[in-house]
């Protein structure tokens, strides 16, 4: 355990952030889930251009959830490289193809209308 960090809310969250924009993930969009479901207190969407980077993102944000904070995250979808969700305890993050992204429209689903932008 030495070296690596209590795994928070808030710095998982920001582990996350920080591995998406090193993977130049593109469109990155925050929403905040407390108070809103138990799944997690965040839902991170974001995209790559190509099967190969949404690919490589999640696997690299995983790798860099270990190193740092000792745990193994959940991972689904990464073989097809279309839609990756990535499950960090508190933090989910869902990488796209840009396509695949724009045919579910999560962040209608999960942003609530009207709501102003913080």
């Amino acid at each position: 355990m030495a070296g690596q960090k209590q795994a928070t809310s808030d710095l998982l969250l920001e582990t996350v952030l920080a591995s998406l924009n090193d993977d130049k993930a593109e469109d990155i969009v925050q929403i905040d889930l407390r108070g809103k479901t138990e799944i997690g207190d965040h839902m991170i969407i974001c995209s790559g251009r190509s099967t190969r980077q949404v690919s490589g993102i999640s696997e690299r944000l995983a790798q860099r959830v270990k190193d740092e904070f000792g745990h193994t995250v959940r991972t689904e979808g990464k073989d097809s490289g279309d839609w990756v969700l990535i499950d960090t305890g508190d933090v989910i993050v869902h990488v796209f193809r840009p396509e695949v992204r724009e045919f579910y429209q999560l962040e209608k689903m999960w942003s609530p209308e009207g709501d102003a932008a913080t």
